[in-house]
């Protein structure tokens, strides 16, 4: 190996403060582990001796807890961008000590290589393999790898034996050209593949390896409840009657699915139900529910940016990769977001939103409009160029004292145009063709939970004479207010 072996401490040794730092993977899959570590404990003790010293953050998507977690708990962020999901560093954005500035994923690596956030100085990558001329295998997330490879004046590898070498394929690395030069991006197909297996950098700017058998941070997902397991059935069932209805071609579309506990709930309720094709998946995240229904034959192949699967769900992958091989494949996520290619494919589009209002406005970002949880991620992307939108949630949250629908969301990510159908238990809300009061009764009757059923008629009732949009500009933020008040969106009053 012509690379020089590095220990975590001597590659921290080229971070300093104000560096900003390019970190490899898209969630905990393919992230770094053991280089971040040594960074917040070089920040902790630049810290006690009284220096400053804060780096700037660009990742793919969220990222493990080592990388996070640990430099957020190290007071060792300075901005971070596009998207994050650690409790500690959503702490230190919302306490306003990390400046976050949230982004659609697709759109990162170009504004990147045009200069939107200044010089990238190191570029830290997890892989599975290397090569002496520079040729990277990756591992199970890509990210933004390709263009902070490209743009940092160092790079340096963590090389995962974790992830074993024989993963070469998996990946298919592909940059776009830039404006005004850019041409069409011709993935015509889910499983098309238009780049390259390796990541290719410069061997000049590697300053060294440091080797690690660290394994991906993805915790595990909780069981399908009552609750997620009706979202999903929901989901399925009106898919399910679409297709009946000719209104979804007869050999269906390519899904999209955002992450986490609902989405496995969707995916699995998508697999069970026999008016439901064999279908392929073109997405930002491959989770556990893929995996299981692509061994079902229920999926037949699923293009992604990161298998972000459970540990035990990682081992079955690699231990029958000849399976998977020709079933998988990840990209750069300015290609497994982009629009183009999104409405291209025509993709039905499954995610989650926190809050939604009565108008089928969607909150996917922020708890009473000013707390951050995790940022808008790919839903942008996928939901503004779909052949068809849905969006999740559960009606009710906190045990029933907040109410996920409401008069007006409190931070708005999807406007009410983007947005075609809103499904909780309680029933699937169809927006199509419909005026603002036509959504509001529609998502009243099937979406909103009984609790808050007669409150929300009550608030339509004041409205009763106004113009095209319904609403009443002194009241509207009520049941927000009442929470903040009470505890308890229940007790509102109109």
């Amino acid at each position: 190996m012509p690379f020089k072996i590095l220990t975590p401490e001597e590659a921290a040794e080229y971070v300093h403060h104000n560096t900003t730092v390019a970190f490899s993977g898209f969630t905990p899959a393919g992230s770094p582990k053991v280089i971040s570590k040594a960074i917040a404990e070089k920040a902790k003790k630049e810290h006690e001796a009284g220096r400053e010293f804060k780096i700037g953050m660009i990742t793919g998507a969220s990222t493990g807890d080592s990388l996070d977690g640990e430099l957020a708990r190290a007071n060792a962020v300075k901005f971070r961008t596009p998207y994050q999901s650690n409790k500690d560093m959503r702490g230190a954005i919302n306490n306003g000590h990390v400046e976050y500035f949230d982004m659609h994923l697709s759109a990162l690596a170009q504004e990147m290589r045009y200069g939107f956030f200044g010089e990238i100085d190191v570029a830290i990558i997890e892989a599975a393999d290397i090569t002496p001329n520079g040729e990277v295998v990756l591992t199970s997330g890509v990210g933004i790898s390709p263009t902070a490879t490209k743009l940092a004046k160092k790079v340096i590898i963590e090389l995962n034996s974790n992830h074993p070498k024989f993963i070469k394929g998996l990946h298919d690395i592909y940059q776009p050209l830039d404006p005004p030069y850019r041409k069409s991006i011709p993935v015509y197909s889910p499983d098309a593949r238009i780049g390259e297996p390796v990541l290719r950098i410069d061997p000049s700017k590697i300053m060294g390896i440091v080797e690690t058998n660290a394994p991906d941070e993805v915790g595990g997902f909780a069981p399908v409840d009552e609750v997620t397991q009706k979202i999903g059935d929901n989901v399925a069932n009106f898919l399910a009657g679409e297709l009946a209805k000719g209104t979804i071609p007869k050999e269906f579309l390519p899904i999209q699915s955002g992450v986490g506990n609902i989405a496995n709930a969707v995916l699995g309720s998508l697999g069970k139900n026999p008016g439901i094709p064999p279908f392929r998946m073109y997405t930002e995240v491959i989770q556990d529910a893929v995996i299981e229904l692509m061994r079902n034959g229920d999926i037949t192949f699923a293009s992604g940016c990161s298998l972000t699967v459970s540990p035990d769900v990682l081992k079955d992958i690699y231990g029958d990769f000849d399976f998977f091989k020709d079933k998988l494949v990840l990209r750069p996520q300015e290609i497994s977001n982009n629009p183009e290619i999104v409405r291209q494919l025509g993709l039905i589009t499954i995610n989650t939103a926190i809050e939604a209002d009565i108008f089928g406005n969607i909150n996917s970002t922020h708890v009473l409009g000013t707390k951050m949880m995790n940022g808008i991620g790919g839903s942008g992307d996928f939901t503004r160029n779909s052949f068809l939108s849905i969006f999740t949630c559960p009606s009710v949250a906190k045990g029933g004292s907040i109410s996920a629908i409401v008069p007006m969301v409190s931070h708005e990510d999807h406007s009410e145009h983007s947005v075609k159908v809103i499904i909780t238990e309680q029933g699937v809300a169809d927006l199509r063709g419909k005026s603002p009061r036509q959504r509001a009764e529609a998502i009243i009757e099937n979406c909103v939970h009984p609790d808050y059923k007669e409150t929300l008629k009550e608030y339509l009732e004041v409205t009763s004479g106004h113009p095209q949009t319904p609403q009443a500009l002194d009241r509207v933020f009520n049941m927000h207010s009442e929470f903040m008040t009470s505890g308890d969106m229940r007790n509102t009053k109109w």
